[in-house]
């Protein structure tokens, strides 16, 4: 009976994410800067991101609400993460993101995580006062994501997740939802093969509103000021879907080599390959590196082939301080680089407690 449950559940997630993939991910390049909420391809978190999230059919633990939710399923109990990302250095864009997950029973692990995107202060000008003098504001963008992930067997591992999308400035906001599914297949002798697939950023259009976009003025000969409301247009979310493979080389001393290899189909930019090699010695240190590529992107840096910020190099390392072996508790402290197109790279900080 445990079989047929389990089988039923592959079938089910993937019936669920092929046909709504195939809808989703009719885009191609020449639809780039046609999508808003970009800031939902951007992940956050310091380890997946310094091997250019090439681990999504092997992540583990919270970071997996970002690549494939089904990983969250393997938090043992309870992790809580922080980080800081300098994103494109130089710009004074920063992201910040902080995660809470929750093993519930025997097979269900509950997650909730809040991104910001944060621009800093901005001068206020209009057509009257183009040098400004008005004061400042300041563009926000924030994520709020639920999920659950669920083991249904030693062997798979599925989950779903809910994100609340909101971007916002001192007068104009608009605000959207989107649904990521995502499940991993582990086997082996020691579950060292992994295959995972997601589909991510799957939800209605999204729309600009707010005083922002009305205009008072006075209708000539009269004395009554009358309000003129805007309408902005509607936008499409980025919707992504990652297909990945994975497998740890074992060797004495508990020394490992996990080899990994991402296939991301994004709707509204070129599709992307990322490769990745993660070195670790009884999971205390971990050296990993990536290298991520689209077509066109070894052209010449002026031309408009390159459609995504974040490709090339990338590089990461994490040192995990052990509080309980026999628990497997510990304090872990990440650090990960990206190359960029512009600006001097991206830069994240990391912080896990995991109990």
């Amino acid at each position: 009976m445990k079989q047929i449950y389990k089988y039923l559940a592959i079938g089910l997630v993937f019936a669920l994410i092929f046909p709504v993939s195939l809808v989703t991910l009719a885009g191609n390049k020449d639809r780039s800067g046609q999508a808003g909420a970009s800031e939902l391809l951007i992940n956050p978190w310091a380890r997946s991101s310094g091997w250019g999230s090439a681990n999504m059919a092997k992540v583990k633990g919270l970071e997996a609400m970002w690549g494939n939710v089904a990983g969250v399923a393997f938090t043992n109990g309870t992790q809580v993460i922080f980080s800081h990302t300098q994103w494109l250095k130089g710009s004074g864009t920063t992201i910040n993101a902080f995660g809470v997950s929750q093993r519930l029973g025997e097979t269900g692990v509950l997650g909730i995580s809040v991104m910001s995107m944060g621009f800093g202060e901005i001068e206020i000008t209009t057509t009257d006062s183009p040098d400004g003098g008005l004061g400042v504001y300041k563009p926000n963008l924030m994520n709020i994501a639920l999920s659950y992930s669920k083991s249904f067997s030693n062997s798979i591992y599925g989950g779903i997740l809910v994100k609340i999308i909101t971007e916002s400035i001192a007068d104009v906001s608009a605000v959207g939802i989107a649904i990521d599914m995502g499940i991993q297949y582990v086997t082996g002798e020691n579950d060292q093969l992994a295959f995972g697939i997601s589909l991510k950023n799957v939800g209605p259009k999204m729309q600009f509103s707010g005083d922002g976009l009305s205009l008072r003025a006075f209708i000539p000969g009269q004395e009554t000021q009358f309000t003129l409301e805007q309408r902005s247009e509607a936008f499409e979310i980025p919707a992504q879907l990652n297909i990945g493979l994975a497998y740890d080389f074992l060797f004495p001393k508990e020394f490992r080599l996990t080899m990994a290899g991402n296939f991301t189909s994004n709707s509204f930019t070129k599709d992307q390959f990322a490769l990745g090699l993660e070195f670790a010695f009884k999971n205390i240190i971990m050296i990993r590196g990536g290298y991520t590529y689209e077509n066109g992107m070894w052209d010449d840096i002026n031309s408009t082939t390159k459609t995504n910020v974040s490709s090339g190099l990338s590089a990461g390392i994490t040192l995990n301080v052990p509080l309980n072996k026999e628990k497997g508790s510990y304090i872990g402290i990440d650090y990960s680089f990206r190359e960029t197109v512009a600006y001097d790279n991206n830069h994240t900080f990391g912080l896990i407690f995991n109990f």
